[in-house]
């Protein structure tokens, strides 16, 4: 579903980012700690500030105070537009609503609950199907 999501606005010429959570956090984090120098210098805010950023398997990442930090951050300047223009997440994870809470601090479980919707998908893993 994302993918398709991702393509449309593709042709519309809007910018997308699509990532797993454990990659991304680890490349923010690689990034702001200038680990990973093959990133060039707007690699954090076109995180920031894409049309719509992709954030799928949520709940896969090691979690450290760090990358608690750095997804509050991106999920908290995204929702509330403090990059100056409108900008939309989608996440995609195999966690219920008590486990994000569970899981991640208070304040990034009371984003996710608070702002976003919130849709449930059923059904055979279609990657076993093939």
């Amino acid at each position: 579903m994302s993918n398709c999501i991702a393509a449309e606005l593709l042709k519309k010429g809007k910018t997308v980012i699509y990532q797993t959570a454990p990659v991304l956090l680890e490349s923010v984090i690689n990034y702001k700690m200038n680990r990973q120098k093959n990133l060039d210098n707007n690699f954090y805010e076109s995180i920031l500030d894409c049309d719509l950023l992709i954030i799928d398997d949520l709940g896969t990442e090691s979690l450290n105070s760090m990358k608690l930090s750095e997804l509050f951050t991106i999920l908290n300047t995204r929702i509330l537009n403090l990059n100056n223009k409108i900008t939309k997440t989608i996440i995609s994870t195999n966690l219920n609503i008590n486990d994000i809470f569970k899981n991640y601090e208070e304040r990034i479980g009371s984003r996710i609950a608070g702002y976003y919707d919130i849709y449930y998908f059923f059904g055979d893993d279609l990657r076993f199907k093939k």
